[in-house]
């Protein structure tokens, strides 16, 4: 599922504080970029409609449907398609020419291939 960014604010705020009223998730997006509580509750709309949140009653509380991973795991997808030609390689190989890394960054990196080995 496609998530736009105003989405992904939504997502944030729920992955964060959990299970939250739409109230305060429009408080909560007031406080961070501003927006009105109508436009909370527009965007909190298309993500009922997109599957991603269910309302709970009572108090309209939001419930994230969708994972913080699986929403990494979509747009890393959609990234390695649109601009790698589908080739995971080709996004690490530009990832790691953009700069130097640290024993530990190789480190870790060298245990995640072993592991999908």
């Amino acid at each position: 599922m496609k998530l736009f960014d105003s989405e992904l604010n939504i997502m944030e705020i729920l992955w964060k504080e959990g299970d939250t009223p739409a109230k305060r998730i429009a408080e909560i997006a007031k406080e961070k970029v501003g927006w009105s509580k109508t436009t909370t509750y527009t965007i909190i709309k298309r993500c009922l409609d997109k599957g991603a949140i269910e309302r709970r009653e009572p108090n309209f509380v939001c419930h994230a449907l969708v994972t913080r991973e699986q929403a990494q795991e979509h747009e890393t997808t959609e990234l390695i398609n649109k601009m790698y030609d589908g080739a995971p390689d080709r996004l690490i190989a530009s990832l790691l020419g953009q700069k130097r890394l640290s024993t530990e960054e190789i480190n870790r990196l060298k245990r995640l291939i072993d592991s999908l080995e």
